[in-house]
């Protein structure tokens, strides 16, 4: 809390916590419902690659909107007015780098975490590299969820409660750890499929809430004129002043929110990322873009932030009522209590709540899905590289990412440490962004936009570029200064927000570097090679840099020294990188570069794509028992979706509402004369979900 901030407890009634323990109830039944529908990883990560666009886009909206946004941008609009929506709408300028560039290459690669695109891009050692920092990017996101949960909640809360007779203190951590239990018994057990159909629930819940707590708290203040004249002059501008104040300002936000925040979300947020690949093919994931950029968004900027225009308007009418010294991240929850009845105010809380627990279910869910993919599954292969007949079973798999989730709860728990003395959610977030996107970020874009970006490129961008982070952190005076547009530093967190543009620039700096004398680095490792005693060097080398990386962390505290160390790791590091990973451009960037999508399609269906328009039909289905992956149409029925044997399929429910729940991805076999019929074995009914006496649709996908 900030300090000398007015605090609450004990707002709201018994008819409230009646109406939120019943929504707790209600979605975790809801969640725990749909993990009947969780056969394996595929579907416990995924959802089984099914959903339409409009399940993901809503989706997207409560984990989008719920992102911390309540509290995070109540609090700035009660602190600087309208101009909190402009950090709403930086996903502007990024969707469609988004839509045609990285969507394609994670669907037709087939690629399920970033990692895993790290590896098949640079090399191993870049896999392992970005493992480690995606992992400490997803736990700070979960802490920072937490955080704000148990922040949200407080308010509601007494500050002691007796049980057995013993009297116990409210405490953050407290309520933390209690949200964090009801979280995660629903995503531990439902999975993604859990986590879409409780977001679509979620999503219009916290859409209609915000606009519900908006008109209510005109009408509590008079009027939409009324309400608009209390505001002062500078609260109704849509955009901050250029450099002023420090701690919130057009310059400062642009850098963290558009750059570290809007791309991070879009490029390296696994849980963003996975509700992409669920839907059935990459056109919808582009539509669900599409619509949540163009409609969904400008409409959340009002319901996340109104709440604090509202505040800041009625502690001018009257300040005896809401406090101009209330605590900015309770100003969601003070507000909403004071024009909302009782049973209305828990049902807003319940959508607050809603939009947090769309957000860390998420988060606990992509966190799992990397575990599993690039750290368990390595694991058991390196274990079982003898044993040439040993495999890990999608049961086993299924139950390791269960525990995962569990752990990674856990540790969610345990990050809100990290976060917890900031003043508000707010500067929590905007710090965690500016310090752990930029490495990925950088390395991510230049990846699937610059062919020419090579595994000394990245693997520098992850180690030379955090040491050039760290004595930015450690020097700002230095470092930074040179980019603050004029921002005044506060001296208690030296420039929190623009060290979001330094960072991004040290990373990209290395990266450009590194790449462009990429000749320079293969010469020298040509001669370094014919060397007898070069593995012997490059073993020196390696021990070096991790020395001089640790000295780098710890610091030295003289500015000279650390800044000669961090400028030795960035030389060498490229050196041992091209000495010990062989790499093939040609080969690495087939399908993994923009350039390259139409290869990508090709890779992913094994043959050139068949982009002749067809019919969607409607057909019933026929279990025939047959070892195949491929179903089987008549010749009337795929001419007439302009298919051919070899082809993909998209077969699923007719009903739309179920929005591709019951589905399943399959190929063309050879026609047959049963027009009217296709023909599925009962694994695929199975995986399908497919129930007897429903129509079916059947549409070509490429």
């Amino acid at each position: 809390m900030e300090t000398g901030a007015t605090t609450f407890h004990s707002i709201g009634t018994t008819a409230d916590w009646v109406v939120m323990v019943i929504y707790f109830l209600v979605v975790m039944l809801f969640g725990s419902y749909f993990g009947r529908y969780t056969k394996n990883t595929s579907d416990f990560f995924f959802g089984g690659r099914r959903f339409s666009w409009w399940l993901i886009t809503m989706s997207i909206v409560a984990t989008g909107v719920g992102s911390h946004s309540f509290v995070k941008y109540s609090a700035k609009g009660f602190q600087h007015g309208i101009s909190s929506t402009m950090t709403y709408l930086n996903d502007w300028f990024f969707v469609p780098f988004f839509m045609f560039g990285w969507l394609p290459i994670l669907v037709y690669s087939r690629i399920r975490s970033i990692p895993e695109y790290f590896e098949k891009r640079f090399s191993p050692s870049a896999r392992f590299l970005a493992t480690i920092l995606l992992l400490l990017y997803m736990v700070g996101y979960i802490g920072i969820g937490f955080l704000t949960l148990g922040k949200a909640i407080i308010p509601m809360l007494p500050k002691t409660f007796v049980l057995f007779g013993v009297t116990f203190p409210v405490t953050l951590m407290g309520a933390i750890i209690v949200i964090a239990i009801i979280t995660g018994i629903y995503i531990t057990f439902g999975g993604q499929t859990a986590v879409i159909f409780t977001d679509l629930l979620q999503g219009f819940i916290l859409l209609f809430a915000g606009f519900a707590l908006f008109f209510l708290g005109v009408s509590y203040l008079g009027g939409f004129d009324i309400f608009w004249n209390l505001l002062p002059t500078e609260w109704r501008l849509p955009l901050a002043d250029f450099n002023k104040p420090p701690d919130f300002n057009f310059a400062g936000i642009f850098w963290q929110d558009a750059i570290a925040g809007s791309i991070g979300f879009l490029f390296m947020n696994q849980g963003l990322i996975m509700r992409f690949l669920a839907c059935k093919n990459v056109n919808e994931g582009r539509k669900a873009a599409a619509v949540n950029i163009l409609f969904i968004l400008p409409l959340s900027a009002v319901v996340v932030g109104n709440a604090g225009w509202l505040g800041k308007a009625i502690s001018i009418a009257d300040p005896s009522v809401v406090s101009p010294d209330t605590s900015p991240d309770q100003i969601f929850v003070v507000v909403a209590n004071i024009v909302a009845s009782p049973g209305v105010f828990g049902f807003i809380m319940a959508a607050l709540s809603a939009a947090l627990m769309s957000t860390v279910d998420t988060l606990i869910n992509a966190t799992a899905a990397i575990f599993i993919n690039d750290v368990y599954r390595p694991i058991n292969r390196f274990l079982n590289s003898g044993d040439k007949s040993s495999t890990v079973s999608e049961r086993d798999e299924l139950i390791a990412a269960r525990w995962a989730s569990v752990a990674i709860t856990a540790l969610g728990v345990i990050a809100v440490l990290a976060f917890k003395n900031f003043p508000t959610v707010y500067e929590a977030h905007g710090y965690f962004h500016s310090t752990l996107t930029p490495p990925l970020v950088v390395a991510i874009f230049l990846g699937v936009f610059w062919k020419k970006f090579s595994p000394a490129g990245v693997i520098t961008t992850f180690v030379g570029g955090v040491a050039l982070m760290i004595i930015g952190a450690r020097y700002p005076g230095v470092f930074i200064a040179p980019f603050d547009h004029g921002i005044e530093m506060n001296p208690n967190r030296p420039y929190s927000y623009i060290r979001a543009l330094y960072n991004t620039l040290a990373c990209i700096s290395v990266g450009l570097l590194v790449t462009l004398t990429s000749d320079f680095q293969n010469r020298l490792i040509s001669n370094l090679k014919q060397r007898v005693s070069s593995k012997k060097e490059m073993t020196i080398l390696f021990i070096l840099i991790a020395v001089l990386m640790v000295l780098v962390i710890i610091g030295t505290g003289q500015l000279s020294v650390d800044t000669l160390f961090t400028v030795l790791i960035v030389i060498m590091v490229p050196i041992l990188t091209v000495y010990f990973v062989d790499y093939n451009e040609k080969e690495a960037t087939k399908g993994l570069i923009a350039s390259s999508i139409s290869q990508a399609k090709i890779m992913f269906k094994g043959s050139a794509p068949n982009d002749e328009v067809g019919e969607k039909i409607e057909i019933d289905f026929k279990i025939k028992n047959q070892d195949t992956l491929k179903i089987y149409f008549s010749k009337m029925d795929m001419e007439r979706m302009s298919a051919e044997p070899g082809d993909l399929v998209y077969l699923c429910d007719k009903r739309k509402w179920l929005g591709g729940l019951k589905s399943i991805h399959s190929v063309y076999g050879k026609p047959h004369n049963d027009d009217g019929i296709v023909y599925i074995n009962q694994s695929q009914s199975e995986s399908g979900l497919f129930s007897g006496g429903y129509t079916l649709i059947a549409e070509k996908e490429m």
